[in-house]
């Protein structure tokens, strides 16, 4: 190692706790990534093993794409390029070729950004806790003494495509031929899913499916010309609800940059909850699951999903598991449960048949076959599926979070609740009539609210309540 006067180095501001995210040019730079893919091979021991490598639309990919794979060969990884893809493309080909990988994505973040999401063999996540403070102190080791060590054999440099075989395995878990036809809007916001959606829903690549698709932004463009590619944000829905309506299409989905999570908007233009989308999903791999034998399927969703996700998994002989806000957790709990399917309330799906690792295409694909296999518009499948009011997430920007949360807790110690701080802190009514967390962000001087009731008047008194609490107002 280098002493601290000759450090030039320091990684911590793009390493977080499940990724690497940057400014090109500034905290993320080809020579940065050609030691990061150096330092991967050596953390996870991957000498004379293959390496996958891809990346998504951002002009930088590419560039960085070939850094990486440099950098694994110098330590003797047989690295294989996949090009284009998007982030469940990587998951796909980590499971089904067992091999370690990487892409290059910023998922949702401006233009001016990339980042690098990597994984295990197997398609295993991997976060601060499991290797990538290693890969990072690595990096920094290896950029500081400017030499990156060659391994007795140098790593040959491939190239592979798995579009193919990741539309084919997605269509062998969810069979849509026998949909009834429908119109689907699916805005691809310039991101991945303008390459993934028409080889899986389409067919460039496989056989036709009873849909007609209406592209909206499929054009891979990594400076996000029409909006940014983050569904998250209800502004950047509104030409997805447009078009539904303008078309008269049966249902509109959205994906965010890299593909890995998807939102549904109805047949009248109006989003149906990711909450809804857990507890349809999580009904179907129930009813699958038990038809394969099993007796008592669980589902993990995490504590910011609805309560009807957890009651419906009950009434239909499922276990549900209640979580922590965060992928690597839900990952873990997944494997550590055995269960057949995971949601969270920002739209990330998990599949044990896609390795526990989260895919927003077979999600959607999913939905679709519900919708297919029945006559009714999706607002009334919807309907069942939603049967208490959210305020959604609300952010409120304060120093002090813990003493915003004491207020709350004092003002509401008179009610008959009971309080759990699993992650933040929930506040659920004894009667069933709310619930609501308050949950500091890691990241940013903010205190985030959910909040849930049986009716609209009672979560709106709730939720003004706690907000003019922590806002001291």
């Amino acid at each position: 190692m280098t002493s601290d006067q000759t450090k030039t180095f320091d990684l911590s501001a793009s390493f977080k706790a499940y990724d690497v995210r940057g400014i090109v040019g500034d905290s993320i730079t080809a020579e940065i990534v050609e030691a990061v893919g150096a330092a991967f091979v050596d953390v996870l021991q991957l000498e004379g093993q293959t390496v996958l490598v891809g990346g998504d639309m951002r002009p930088s990919s590419p560039e960085f794409s070939k850094a990486f794979a440099d950098g694994a060969a110098t330590r003797g990884a047989n690295v294989q390029l996949l090009g284009l893809i998007s982030t469940d493309e990587l998951y796909f080909a980590c499971g089904s070729l067992n091999a370690a990988g990487a892409t290059f994505t910023a998922s949702h973040n401006p233009a001016g950004y990339n980042g690098i999401k990597m994984s295990k063999a197997g398609a295993v996540p991997i976060s601060s806790e499991t290797g990538l403070k290693e890969i990072q102190a690595l990096a920094e080791e290896y950029l500081n003494t400017g030499i990156i060590p060659e391994a007795q054999t140098r790593g040959l440099i491939g190239v592979q495509d798995v579009l193919k075989d990741y539309a084919e395995y997605l269509r062998t878990l969810v069979d849509l031929s026998g949909s009834r036809p429908l119109k689907i809007v699916v805005d691809a916001g310039n991101g991945m899913a303008g390459l993934t959606t028409p080889a899986v829903l389409g067919d460039t690549l496989l056989p036709q499916l009873p849909f007609q698709i209406v592209p909206l932004y499929f054009e891979l463009d990594g400076s996000f010309p029409n909006h940014p590619a983050n569904p998250l944000e209800p502004e950047n829905l509104r030409d997805l609800q447009a078009a539904v309506v303008q078309h008269g299409a049966d249902i509109g989905l959205a994906f965010d940059g890299d593909a890995d999570r998807c939102f549904v908007i109805d047949e009248n233009g109006n989003p149906v909850s990711p909450s809804a989308i857990t507890g349809m999903v999580a009904r179907r791999e129930i009813a699958r699951a038990k038809a394969q034998g099993e007796e008592t399927p669980t589902i993990i969703h995490n504590l910011l999903t609805s309560r009807a996700v957890s009651e419906l998994v009950e009434h239909d002989g499922g276990r549900a598991v209640r979580t922590r806000v965060g992928h690597s957790f839900i990952k873990a709990v997944m494997a550590e449960e055995g269960a057949v399917f995971g949601g969270e309330h920002s739209a990330h799906f998990y599949f044990r048949d896609f390795w526990n690792a989260d895919t927003g295409m077979l999600a959607a694909m999913h939905v679709l076959a519900a919708l297919g296999e029945q006559d009714g518009p999706l607002s009334e499948l919807g309907r069942e599926y939603e049967p208490y009011v959210s305020s959604g997430e609300i952010n409120s920007e304060i120093e002090d979070k813990a003493a915003a949360v004491e207020r709350v807790r004092q003002d509401f110690a008179s009610e008959d609740l009971t309080i759990d701080t699993m992650d933040g802190s929930t506040f659920t009514a004894n009667d069933g009539s709310y619930w609501f967390n308050l949950r500091p962000s890691n990241t940013e001087p903010f205190l985030r609210l959910n909040a849930e009731a049986v009716d609209l008047p009672t979560m709106e008194r709730v939720r003004d309540r706690v907000l003019s609490l922590v806002r001291g107002q």
